[in-house]
């Protein structure tokens, strides 16, 4: 099944704002919310003062995630308050991972919610709201659907980016891995794909509204298996093949992976695919062998460090990013020291690096051997230390290279174009506006503090 065509254009009667927290699926989830909710009448407002319903799409990967939402809440109820009093009523809503996890403990604590959803289920929210209209008391529907949500949701509005440009586009949910640390399985639920007809329209109708560059999300997006429309089951190397096809499409990018997952078709395309940008988001959590079973990663160090070497002797432009957690129950000196040799031995552009924290359920969470916080926080100063480093000499090595920039708007300066390397770098040089939506050719001539400045050298046409 595809998903549903869309419904005729109806007038926004009704304020909708939507406050997302997390990671770009949650951007994608939030945006699909709005096409869900765009045939009640809701449109899109800036501030939840002129809202007739506030939904706060929640993350619960960081640390003390659902007190976060607790107390954006009371917020939301005071704004509610002082819509009553001018007779306006406000439907909150509370949707994500936080939901998913803290259903009924959100209506205990918040009884003035009027709606908890969970990930899977946010193609029924028309339903939700007329069951909440109907019974004038609160709705919960945390499961996990036998459907997939994507066959029911309407097509997609044009991307909520800058001019267009860039989107996400989601194109598999849920983990079947059970990391030790990680809530994903209890909150997204099992692996599953979007069919690669879904996958190709929607990323078909992204590329006629203006859109080069696509980031195909996924909780482990590398473990795509898509329909593929003839009996069997694509890969993420077949659906990018297939996404480089469109006309228009200049750039697809992909995230976030799990080392277990990058099978040879995949570095394979990494070789043959010019639209597959040179930079992977490749999470390795830790370098110590004693940790990562203790993570429940399936992989060791070394392993990690060989899928590294295939995919850089295919492509040895490749830069990497990743994920670390420092103070996983368990952890010893040495075992973060393998971890910062593992950093030294690959080398980073770009990391992201948090401290353990305990998330309920989880099985770490019951671990002995909890890590000191002092510990922890020492640990992390010096990794980051290490991590910046790296990304200062990436950012350095730039200098004197020339690169294909999309331009995706204007500078802060007058005169000024601003844009993104293949490396997800920001670039910033001067030229004319006509240019904003072309893909140019810049020469790097200085490394800023987070950033980088060069010089036009040939320009190419502007995008339609």
């Amino acid at each position: 099944m595809t998903a549903q065509p869309s419904s005729p254009a109806v007038p926004a009667r009704h304020g909708l704002h939507v406050i997302t927290w997390g990671c770009q699926m949650n951007v994608y989830d939030s945006a699909r919310m709005a096409d869900v909710l765009r045939p009640l009448g809701y449109g899109p407002v800036e501030r939840p003062e002129d809202a007739d319903m506030i939904i706060l799409n929640t993350c619960h990967i960081r640390e003390r995630a659902a007190e976060k939402v607790f107390s954006e809440l009371g917020r939301l109820r005071k704004i509610r308050e002082a819509r009553e009093i001018d007779g306006r009523s406000t439907i909150i809503a509370v949707a994500g991972c936080v939901a998913q996890a803290e259903g009924e403990v959100i209506l205990a604590r918040a009884p003035y919610v009027d709606l908890v959803l969970g990930p899977q289920t946010y193609h029924r929210l028309p339903e939700m709201v007329a069951r909440a209209a109907r019974a004038g008391g609160a709705v919960i529907d945390t499961d996990f659907p036998v459907e997939q949500k994507f066959d029911f949701l309407p097509e997609a509005a044009a991307p909520q980016t800058a001019g267009n440009l860039t989107a996400f586009l989601t194109i598999q949910e849920g983990c079947d891995k059970f990391c030790s640390f990680c809530v994903v399985p209890y909150t997204r639920g099992a692996e599953t794909s979007r069919p690669v007809a879904s996958v190709l329209a929607e990323a078909r109708r992204m590329v006629a509204s203006g859109v080069r560059e696509i980031t195909l999300l996924g909780q482990n997006v590398n473990a795509y298996h898509g329909d593929d429309g003839n009996g069997g089951s694509a890969t993420l190397a077949g659906l990018a093949a297939d996404l480089a096809a469109i006309p228009g499409l200049d750039r697809i990018r992909y995230m976030t992976s799990h080392p277990r997952d990058v099978d040879q078709s995949l570095i394979d395309a990494h070789q043959d695919n010019a639209a597959l940008m040179p930079f992977l988001h490749l999470p390795v959590q830790s370098g110590s062998d004693k940790i990562l079973k203790a993570m429940n990663r399936g992989h060791t160090s070394d392993e990690y460090r060989e899928t590294v070497r295939r995919l850089r002797e295919v492509r040895p432009d490749l830069a990497l990013s990743s994920d670390f957690i420092v103070g996983h129950p368990g952890e010893s000196e040495e075992d973060f020291e393998a971890t910062m040799q593992l950093i030294r031995d690959i080398g980073f552009a770009m990391a992201y690096s948090f401290k353990y924290s305990p998330r309920p359920g989880t099985p770490a969470a019951g671990q002995p051997l909890q890590v000191a916080e002092d510990i922890k926080d020492r640990r992390l100063a010096e990794m980051q230390a290490l991590l910046r480093e790296q990304q200062d000499a990436f950012n350095a090595d730039m200098v004197g290279t020339t690169q294909d920039i999309l331009i995706t708007g204007k500078g802060r300066k007058p005169g000024q174009l601003s844009g993104r390397s293949p490396y997800l770098q920001p670039v910033h040089f001067e030229g004319p506006e006509t240019l904003i939506g072309s893909i140019v050719k810049v020469a790097i001539t200085e490394r800023l503090t987070n950033s980088l400045g060069g010089t036009l050298i040939r320009e190419t046409a502007p995008a339609c």
